[in-house]
């Protein structure tokens, strides 16, 4: 379940950080309130996973997941460039999330016995 968490963590990553471009500084009211309530169940999945998965792995998997989704969100809908390059760095963090979590122990007991 602890990987359900940070998954809809990192989704949740991608809308807040939309949600604070369409903010204007948190002066426009809907996709402030948005940005806050997406932020603020973000960070409690995110907490809800360091329970069985370790820090470093979690954190760089809720990042890497949230900057690669953000970054192919503004390719899609933002009109931003999608040069090769970019695209292949894009993908060396999806390669790099996926090589975490397949090197995080199974069900990740041995870190959670071992606190």
């Amino acid at each position: 379940m602890q990987w359900v968490y940070i998954f809809i963590a990192g989704l949740l990553e991608i809308v807040w950080v939309l949600g604070l471009r369409f903010s204007e500084g948190f002066t426009v009211l809907v996709p402030s309130i948005v940005t806050v309530i997406t932020l603020t169940i973000s960070f409690y999945l995110f907490s809800k996973s360091l329970k069985f998965i370790p820090i470093g792995t979690a954190y760089a998997i809720f990042t890497g997941f949230g900057a690669a989704g953000t970054a192919v969100v503004g390719i899609l809908f933002f009109g931003e460039s999608s040069s090769f390059s970019k695209l292949f760095f894009i993908g060396l963090m999806l390669v790099g999330i996926i090589g975490l979590k397949m090197t995080t122990p199974n069900e990740d007991k041995e870190y959670k016995e071992g606190i």
